[in-house]
């Protein structure tokens, strides 16, 4: 790994983050633990102010008129056509500054829409990706189902042939953000006699059809970040298929591989140990703080893992640029930087003490609040985006070379 930017990615590196100074307004920026888990949530976009939603929304012109809400995609679609190393530096720089990414969160920019550029018809393109990168559509994602997580290829959602159209029957579950949502990316089985991984379609579904019923999943955080989708003979237009009938198995393998290196996180990890610090350093005189003479080496440990993290993701980056395919080298990095969230969570409660458990307007709350919620949501961490028993599985099998069970 070479750590130093040539002279064109510094050159780079200063534009990103000039016009990051220049144009971001200070009131939408979100660093350490002000940017997780409430800092930007699914909610926000309904119970935000009128002036913040004006704000980012001019904030979001900006990077659309750049190609910078879609970097990595091609600039004849909207995008910026960065390389790979062009967009590990708009990740960082943004990440370091706070900046929201614009375009309504990262299912349509991260997955929906290279999904679609990568096995859409013209058509299909001319339709979806415009929204996308002006930052007017919004996407979740129909894949899990209660009987199919991390076995996602025995999903039970049926789309039955119909004329010009698919019915669509069955549930989906865990979807984050389909209550606001314009879109759905949706797999479903349109052969159930075929093998389960040949049976399956990719299509595109407009939240407003009839027949989609959503009810919501409130976590133990309080907060309406997931819903449970019901069809009910929701008709699909053929035209919304995305690739071949029975081939969306294939499809839907290729939006999961669509991952960031992580520089994003282990930026936001390394912040929150910061703010970690400072608030023990201000109040190193009292309380569990002042009783708890062990707690600044847990820090310390909580700093060198996100520099760990970081050098992970840089690995991860130096392959891509390469024009390696990360395999292990990714679960490696997501396994890490999932386990930490929960430590650094767990670090951050034991140095508040039951002042960790105050919420947004108690008088006096730390970090405006977001311990409390970064504790409960770190549960999840090493469930979402496969779970820590998938990681470990593929780095035993595609990285050590050991037999399956």
């Amino acid at each position: 790994m070479d750590f130093h930017d040539t002279p064109e990615e510094a050159a780079f590196r200063t534009e990103v983050r000039s016009f990051i100074e220049r144009e971001c307004p200070a009131g939408i920026k979100r660093r350490g633990f002000g940017a997780m888990f409430g800092g930007g949530g699914w909610d926000d976009i309904r119970l935000s102010t009128d002036e913040y939603r004006q704000i980012n929304a001019a904030w979001a012109k900006k990077l659309a008129e750049k190609g910078w809400i879609a970097p990595a995609w091609p600039k004849q679609y909207g995008g910026a056509g960065m390389t790979v190393m062009e967009q590990f530096i708009f990740n960082q720089e943004m990440a370091t500054a706070g900046a929201p990414k614009g375009g309504n969160y990262g299912i349509g920019t991260g997955w929906a829409g290279p999904t679609i550029i990568l096995y859409g018809t013209e058509e299909q393109k001319q339709t979806y990706l415009p929204p996308i990168v002006k930052g007017d559509a919004i996407w979740c994602q129909g894949f899990s189902e209660p009987g199919a997580g991390s076995d996602l290829a025995a999903l039970q959602t049926r789309a039955t042939k119909d004329g010009d159209d698919y019915v669509v029957n069955g549930q989906k579950i865990w979807t984050s953000g389909a209550h606001v949502a314009h879109y759905m990316i949706l797999l479903a089985r349109t052969d159930a006699d075929a093998p389960k991984h040949k049976g399956i379609s990719y299509f595109i579904l407009d939240m407003k059809s009839p027949g989609i019923t959503i009810r919501p999943l409130v976590n133990m955080a309080n907060n309406h970040d997931f819903n449970e989708v019901f069809f009910d003979n929701v008709r699909v237009p053929k035209d919304n298929i995305i690739g071949e009938e029975n081939r969306g198995w294939y499809v839907g393998t290729t939006t999961l591989d669509f991952e960031r290196s992580g520089i994003a996180t282990s930026v936001s990890h390394g912040l929150m140990v910061q703010d970690l610090a400072a608030v023990v350093r201000e109040n190193r005189g009292s309380g569990v703080i002042a009783s708890n003479t062990k707690l600044g080496y847990e820090i310390a440990d909580r700093a060198i893992e996100a520099e760990v993290e970081a050098m992970l993701s840089y690995q991860v980056i130096s392959m891509q640029s390469r024009g390696l395919v990360p395999n292990k080298e990714s679960s490696i990095a997501k396994l890490f930087s999932s386990e930490l969230d929960v430590r650094i969570a767990g670090t951050a409660m034991k140095a508040l003490g039951l002042y960790g458990q105050l919420l947004r307007g108690s008088p006096h709350v730390a970090q405006t609040g977001r311990v409390a919620s970064a504790y409960l949501y770190a549960t999840t961490s090493t469930v979402g985006g496969g779970t820590s028993e998938i990681q470990r599985n593929i780095i035993a099998s595609r990285g050590l070379g050991m037999p399956r069970a």
